[in-house]
């Protein structure tokens, strides 16, 4: 009944009309020459100039697309496929599932928005699958319909990235776009950034991944290391010194804190009163890391420790994140656990969540097999519908009910079972598993019986091409974490679809139906033929976590009458797994929405802050923003030194005007004492002001006027940057204080909204006061250079050290004041 009520059912309807009038016009296109084809741009581009929209084109621009494909790739996109290139260009999801080409589909949609010269960004999950499109057949697709095809990389240098982004159609990873984005705002030329025409319209593949799984971890770029005292060590040794009534852990929630007898243990250790006093917020913060560490994970499941490093590993894909951190001392924690080296901690100089740095773009859409599960997140945060395309041939796999056992031991047996059998009859298996120490476990199995396979996991992911592309071979069995879910096709050799496809096996259930769905999706591509079923037990983490206590009472009963190790299918069993699924979902989602609560704040202050950056660096003069500056100070300055003593009568404390004044912005002996005790509440005021502009503008006649610009922009993006990234880096601490202290029962939110605002004002003042200052005092210098206030800045996805060194000249260290501190 709910169907009924389905917008993309609407939409779908719209959309065959349209995709029947691209189908009208193949043998118009066919009778074109490639040269034809190739014009067919630029009257595009006349047509958009001469008032007409992109939908008054589309028709037609599909059209060609479709030629261009047959003549270059020998494929031509499919009904469905334009359908959902109408989805994507509508600013939607289109949901397509497994093997119906979504890569093909998006070329429609990127060539028509590309066509008005702003530039279309497609962004992928990982560079292997950007260079793969951008320098290969895809590619060349582009080329033939007369665009140009940029390719983003994380080791290009400035000139190479912004080459990527004057293209027509450019190819990058989501973090390399985030990272740029930040980059851009650090810059000390406007002709640095690489992103000149803004954001105007990104496709993303795997859209799900990108603005759902990533989105709890923001873009994070950091300077040179705190000099923090090391409490790491010492935390841990502490936390291993626990006792189980020391700590309490929260199953479901997967947190841990310490009980009463707990605190009185830390506080007697550390010799404090007080552990919760806001002065240890420190000390607390890496207690809570070493519990979070010792409890909450698990080596070879989120991390794993090679060569004396320990790397996280992605929970979606199964990747390794070489060069990422976990944040805000996580990762310190768990070195400090593994009894590694202890790399240093490191100051935030610019950060973003994916979510504010994609809702940027004027028109953003996207692709995924699984996207409907989470469409309330789509349409809350992004304004995105999903619409669920049909598939070219109808889905002939055989989705098989779960398979339920009590214990982990019987699922494994049952599972091998399985996979021996169809083994002998030579049926492709691939086997699904949530953790790198599952995929381990089911290799020894297998071993045991003696059954030939791959093992496709974070310690062996550089042979994944290899080992896919042979997964679909009669007689080939693959184990392998998530990573074998998303930008990989796995194709049927001779003679298997006679033997029932693919087989796939799921060894335990993802907390997100998706990931469960994207492998499933690993099987029945285009029409083939194809088998999936999951086995699951009540020892599995989702059930132990999520399944709630009417799960344990069924358990109990399940305990009572199964004795044999055969497998249970039942509705009851399989809902409630759904439910300890949904539960999960929203969970995560929350964090999601609260991480984006806590950006939101940042995101107000990132852009006044960028957008006055931009503006110095893209206006020929920023002296009235200095003069303004000078103006404000001196009135807020010289406030608390006039106080009113009667009606219209006030007392003016001129001496120590006159001392304040020639210390914050003149020279000594500037002010006249004797003339400002003449002057009233109201002239004084102006008077100030006239003397400290006239210091400023009397520089002017000493220098050409481009030195004169040039000083006022040094100054005031130095002073810009300097407070900027002490204030990102005390909005880090403050979060983190923030959630480890109640405030007496009110809202860390909240909290955190006002501190942050008042921190953001005083942080403005600072600027104008210092600009103000520096600007009056400063004397100019002929060889006057812009300086980068950070150097050597790295990311949390791996170091940028290397990158974008500018050649600076040195400037008088005498001669600027912020030295002199």
């Amino acid at each position: 009944m709910f169907g009924l009520f389905d917008p993309s059912k609407k939409a779908l309807k719209r959309y065959k009309k349209i995709a029947t009038q691209v189908f009208a016009l193949e043998d118009t296109m066919k009778a074109m020459s490639d040269e034809a084809l190739r014009n067919q741009a630029e009257l595009f581009r006349n047509r958009l100039k001469n008032g007409e929209t992109l939908d008054d084109i589309l028709v037609e621009a599909f059209a060609t697309v479709r030629e261009a494909a047959t003549r270059v790739l020998k494929m031509t996109p499919y009904f469905v496929q334009v359908m959902g290139g109408i989805a994507i260009h509508e600013g939607n999801i289109a949901e397509m599932k497994t093997g119906e080409g979504k890569t093909l589909t998006a070329v429609m949609p990127a060539y028509l928005n590309a066509l008005n010269g702003l530039g279309v960004h497609i962004v992928t999950v990982n560079e292997y699958l950007a260079k793969r499109e951008a320098e290969g057949e895809i590619g060349d697709l582009f080329k033939f319909l007369g665009l140009s095809v940029g390719l983003n990389l994380r080791d290009y240098d400035r000139t190479q990235k912004r080459a990527a982004y004057d293209c027509d159609i450019m190819y990058s990873t989501n973090s390399e776009l985030g990272f740029d984005y930040l980059r851009d705002h650090m810059v000390l030329y406007h002709q640095d950034m690489v992103a000149q025409r803004g954001y105007p319209y990104a496709i993303i593949d795997e859209v799900d991944s990108i603005l759902i799984d990533e989105a709890r971890t923001p873009l994070i770029i950091s300077g040179p290391a705190k000099q923090s005292q090391n409490l790491y060590q010492q935390s841990d040794r502490f936390v291993k010194s626990l006792n189980d009534e020391d700590y309490e852990y929260d199953v479901e929630a997967n947190t841990v804190e310490l009980t009463p007898v707990g605190i009185s243990k830390a506080e007697s250790l550390f010799g404090i009163d007080n552990l919760y006093d806001l002065k240890h917020v420190s000390l607390l913060h890496h207690i809570n890391n070493a519990l979070k560490a010792n409890f909450t994970m698990s080596r070879d499941k989120e991390y794993m420790v090679l060569d004396g490093e320990v790397l996280i590993i992605d929970q979606f894909t199964g990747r390794i994140l070489r060069g990422r951190q976990f944040s805000e001392g996580l990762h310190q924690a768990l070195e400090a656990k593994e009894g590694v080296e202890v790399k240093k901690e490191t100051v935030t100089v610019a950060t973003i969540t994916y979510q504010n740095f994609f809702r940027m773009y004027k028109k953003l859409s996207g692709m995924t097999g699984t996207a409907k599960t989470e469409e309330p997140e789509f349409i809350e945060i992004y304004n995105m519908q999903v619409v669920e395309i049909p598939t070219n041939k109808p889905v002939i796999r055989q989705d098989a009910p779960d398979f339920f056992f009590v214990t982990a031991e019987e699922k494994y047996n049952a599972l091998v079972d399985e996979v021996e059998a169809r083994h002998k009859l030579g049926q492709p298996i691939l086997i699904g598993t949530v953790a790198v120490e599952t995929s381990e476990l089911l290799s020894m199995q297998l071993r045991k019986r003696r059954i030939t396979h791959e093992v496709l996991n974070a310690k062996n992911h550089e042979r994944e091409a290899e080992i896919i592309a042979k997964a679909g071979l009669k007689g080939s069995v693959t184990i392998a974490t998530n990573m074998a879910g998303r930008g990989t096709d796995i194709k049927l050799g001779d003679g298997v679809k006679e033997l029932g496809g693919l087989a796939v096996l799921g060894s335990e259930k993802h907390e997100a139906r998706r990931i469960d769905n994207q492998l499933r999706g690993r099987s029945g591509r285009q029409g083939d033929p194809g088998f999936t079923r999951f086995y699951l037990s009540a020892e599995d983490e989702l059930m132990i976590r999520r399944g709630g206590d009417r799960f344990k009472t069924i358990i109990g009963t399940l305990q009572k009458a199964q004795t044999t190790g055969q497998p249970v299918t039942s509705k009851i069993i399989t809902n409630l797994i759904t439910g300890a699924q949904k539960r999960s979902e929203g969970y995560n989602s929350e964090v999601r929405k609260n991480v984006l609560r806590y950006d939101d704040v940042l995101r107000l202050q990132r852009e006044i802050i960028y957008e006055q950056r931009t503006s110095v660096l893209t206006e020929t003069s920023v002296e009235d923003k200095v003069i303004k500056f000078i103006e404000d100070v001196v009135e807020s300055e010289l406030d608390p030194y006039i106080e009113q003593v009667g009606r219209g009568k006030y007392d003016i404390k001129d001496e120590q005007i006159k001392a304040h004044f020639e210390n914050l912005l003149l020279p000594k002996e500037t002010l006249d004492l004797a003339h400002l005790q003449t002057l009233d509440e109201v002239s004084i005021v102006s008077y100030l002001k006239e003397v400290a502009v006239k210091l400023l503008t009397d520089k002017k006649d000493k220098v050409p006027v481009e030195v004169y610009n040039e000083f006022l922009k040094v100054i005031m993006l130095r002073v810009i940057d300097t407070y900027w990234m002490r204030h990102i880096d005390m909005m880090q601490e403050l979060r983190q204080g923030v959630r480890l202290q109640s405030y007496g029962q009110q809202n860390p939110l909240i909290i955190y909204q006002r501190e942050g605002k008042r921190l953001f004002d005083e942080m403005l003042y600072n600027i104008s006061r210092d600009v103000s200052r520096y600007a009056c005092l400063g004397q100019i210098q002929l060889n006057v250079s812009r300086e980068a206030v950070v150097k050597n800045t790295s990311t949390n996805q791996g170091s940028e050290a290397k990158k974008d060194k500018p050649k600076v000249i040195k400037v008088h260290r005498n001669q600027m004041p912020w030295n002199r501190r």
